[in-house]
């Protein structure tokens, strides 16, 4: 072990997190030519940590214990991400969504197909096996409940097809678990670009269209603009913070997510704890009490919610996959990393143009929808602070329940069509 680093072999995760997030922001604060990775420096910071440091030097990632421990850290912090999200564009949300709602559809649907047929293309031109091929996809959506879906569909196709006469049971679980197995390498090495490469996009876009961005942000908060009427009567406030309120919105929320519903082939549906968060916080920030219960939160305490929350799921999520990026890479080849990169890419343009040439949405409704189709939390937080708007999370609210359903079922369908 280099010298330097003996005295950190020991480091701790609790460590790590605050060393991470304060090497990430410094990062993250640094501007080439106008351009900042802001809080997605956490991530370019915790990616590289995991690769160099988290395979034994200061941290092992391999270790179960340590991995629960990131793995507790990624949830708490998209958890509160999205729940913040929820509780800031609720009381706007709702009004959005009628005026919008068929845009947002549709390009929750388009943006999901438009991954669904590279990942098909990268099956069936380039043979790469069904279960990788999603993995991959779903990696590059950024979707953890699709991946979910994705390895139950392909341990029931592979147990379909394992299945046989005589066959030991062993045989068959080894072959549902390599299936499972592959879907989470194509995740793991399609991940790290998924994110990135929409954070960039929200950034670079306003900057290649040459676009005015406080004129475009004045539009958008004069169409956003509608009057949020509290009731008179007083409320019962348990506490001046708003934290009753924000955690009973996640609570809820995580419960919520816990509900699944049967799908063909055998698998499950459920929102997930992002979902389920992220729907509970628009309930709670729209109707802002709950019988005489108040449950609004105060603004400030809604950014700190958001930002705390987004850093800790970039450290949880970057850690985790920086450990194994190269290793993964070299193992399975670099054409996989360029199909991941196409399987982001290729959905982001062509949302991105639908929504501008057909649906004629102005560019930050469009980046919004963007993200939510994308299922990106990291891109939002970015587009929040490129807008200089909390409105836009609204655009994000509407299509990503739409994202979600479609990523999940293409998940499954890929799987067992072309297994």
């Amino acid at each position: 072990m280099i010298p330097v680093l003996e005295c950190f072999s020991k480091i701790g995760v609790l460590f790590a997190v605050f060393l991470i997030a304060m090497l990430g922001y410094a990062v993250g604060g640094i501007k080439i030519k106008g351009i900042e990775l802001g809080t997605a420096g956490v991530l370019l910071v915790a990616l590289v940590f995991g690769h160099f440091f988290g395979k034994g030097v200061m941290l092992d990632i391999a270790d179960s214990a340590v991995k629960k421990q990131f793995t507790i850290v990624q949830n708490i912090g998209l958890t509160c991400f999205v729940g913040a999200v929820g509780f800031i564009a609720g009381p706007k949300f709702f009004r959005d969504f009628k005026v919008n709602a068929k845009s947002y559809i549709l390009l929750g649907f388009v943006i999901i197909l438009s991954g669904a047929l590279v990942t098909v293309l990268t099956t069936k031109v380039f043979g790469v096996r069904a279960e990788l091929s999603v993995g991959l996809m779903t990696g590059a959506l950024t979707s953890t409940p699709g991946l979910a879906a994705a390895q139950e569909a392909a341990a029931s196709s592979a147990a379909a097809v394992a299945t046989a006469p005589g066959m030991a049971a062993d045989a068959v679980e080894a072959a549902t678990e390599s299936a499972k197995a592959l879907a989470t390498t194509g995740y793991g090495i399609a991940y790290p670009f998924g994110v990135v490469g929409v954070v960039l996009f929200v950034q670079l876009m306003p900057k290649f269209l040459k676009v005015n961005m406080e004129e475009e942000r004045k539009f958008f908060e004069d169409a956003q603009s509608t009057e949020v009427k509290k009731s008179d009567k007083k409320r019962i406030k348990l506490d001046a913070a708003g934290f009753f309120a924000f955690t009973a919105a996640i609570a809820l929320g995580i419960l919520l997510g816990k509900i699944t519903i049967p799908l063909p082939g055998g698998a499950n549906f459920s929102l997930g704890n992002t979902g389920g968060a992220l729907i509970m916080g628009l309930l709670f920030g729209h109707f802002a009490h709950i019988g005489p219960v108040d449950v609004t939160v105060p603004a400030p305490a809604l950014k700190t919610f958001r930002e705390l929350g987004l850093m800790l799921f970039l450290i949880g999520a970057g850690v985790s996959g920086g450990a194994g990026f190269i290793d993964t890479l070299k193992e399975e080849g670099v054409m996989l990393f360029v199909y991941g990169a196409l399987m982001t890419c290729v959905p982001m343009f062509v949302g991105f143009f639908i929504a501008k040439k057909f649906l004629k949405l102005r560019l930050l409704n469009n980046l919004g929808s963007i993200t939510g189709g994308m299922t990106s939390t990291p891109a939002l937080g970015t587009l929040i602070s490129v807008a200089g708007t909390d409105d836009v999370a609204s655009a994000y609210a509407a299509t990503y329940p739409i994202a979600l359903v479609s990523v999940v079922l293409c998940s499954q369908f890929i799987v067992i069509l072309f297994h």
